[in-house]
């Protein structure tokens, strides 16, 4: 079920949120057998998976695996993301490049050089978004390629203050319905929001009232309504807040294990990608 906090202002307990708090349900379990690291939805039936090997994985709400695709360096993927035509790209931070798979073939976009490509997603006009950190692990960004061409690069604030961690904790991204950049930075502990310019909009740190328990997200998405969902594997739990930062609600005590990756499908079902060789779809809406 949704889980809303007794310290909530109440102009957050709206209609919607009282609906989520009824409607909240786990629907589906899928036992990989594997962990999955990361997940992105090709249909509202079937979903991509990578894994600590070098296969990436399509199976569908049922359980049944049904392609196995090897990356072309034989290096683990990093991260996976479905193009609006329904392929493939991941990135080989080993190797430094971002890949496309079409019909089982592989093909490099392109290549980095003095960074290592980490997480990724697909934009609503088709663009692709990359978080990357330098080799010498001192810089962290995110750069825009259009057809596979550099187009943005976003860095710094306007006071010239990094936007992003440098370490190796995940920095999952994903674009919000008005163009908003969401990404969850583990290491800083916070989602960090930029608008499409890559101005910093806002941090969601968790919940004010939590002042006791770190905030550590990981995987996020967003669904139709604009909502910012990241999960938080040490709490078994996914925090969902509006696009401007303010905490709407949880979604915990779904059977939810140690979520790790999340994604939406087109009707708004949850797709969660758990650390216990499970991923879970939660209706939600």
């Amino acid at each position: 079920m949704l889980k809303k906090m007794a310290t909530l202002p109440e102009d957050v307990s709206s209609p919607l949120v009282k609906l989520l708090l009824e409607n909240a349900r786990l629907t589906a379990t899928i036992k990989t057998g594997y962990t999955p690291y990361s997940v992105s939805c090709l249909s509202d039936e079937e979903f991509w998976t990578i894994a600590e090997d070098e296969i990436i994985r399509l199976h569908n709400l049922q359980g049944q695996l049904l392609t196995s695709i090897q990356t072309e360096s034989g290096h683990k993927a990093w991260d996976i993301a479905v193009t609006q035509e329904g392929n493939l790209v991941y990135t080989d931070p080993d190797k430094g490049t971002v890949n496309l798979v079409k019909n089982k073939q592989i093909q490099t976009l392109f290549t980095l050089q003095g960074w290592k490509p980490r997480y990724i997603c697909i934009t609503s006009t088709g663009d692709l978004l990359v978080t990357m950190r330098s080799k010498d692990y001192k810089q962290s960004k995110i750069m825009r390629y259009s057809d596979s061409k550099e187009t943005q690069t976003i860095q710094f604030d306007d006071q010239g203050r990094p936007l992003y961690s440098c370490g190796t904790s995940p920095r999952f991204i994903c674009e919000n319905r008005n163009g908003d950049i969401c990404v969850a930075d583990n290491e800083a502990k916070a989602v960090v929001v930029v608008n499409q310019s890559g101005k910093l909009r806002f941090r969601y740190t968790g919940h004010p009232s939590n002042t006791k328990q770190s905030f550590d997200p990981v995987g996020i998405t967003t669904d139709s309504q604009s909502h910012i969902l990241t999960a938080e594997f040490t709490y078994h739990l996914i925090h969902m807040v509006d696009q401007d930062g303010q905490f709407l609600c949880y979604i915990e005590k779904c059977g939810l294990l140690r979520p790790w990756d999340l994604c939406v499908d087109t009707k708004d079902n949850l797709i969660v990608a758990e650390l216990s060789c499970r991923v879970k779809k939660v209706t939600y809406q």
